[in-house]
């Protein structure tokens, strides 16, 4: 089973090279969104509390998941 917190991770790590493609070969305001999803893994790591794991917990809710975070 994989955990929320590796779901998580994939995300924002897919999220941050994409944006980085796209900053590239399209337009350097995409690094916006790079900036923003670092800001919010920051914020998550002082905080504890990631509204991506919120959405997959009540996603996911009939299946068995594991996460570092003990936010409900």
């Amino acid at each position: 089973m994989v955990s929320i917190e590796r779901i998580i991770r994939g995300f924002a790590g897919t999220v941050i090279l994409v944006s980085l493609a796209l900053a590239h070969y399209e337009s350097t305001n995409w690094l916006w969104l790079t900036a923003f999803v670092g800001a919010n893994l920051l914020q998550s790591s002082l905080t504890r509390w990631c509204l991506l794991e919120r959405i997959l917990r009540r996603v996911l809710k009939d299946r068995p998941v594991t996460g570092s975070c003990n936010t409900v």
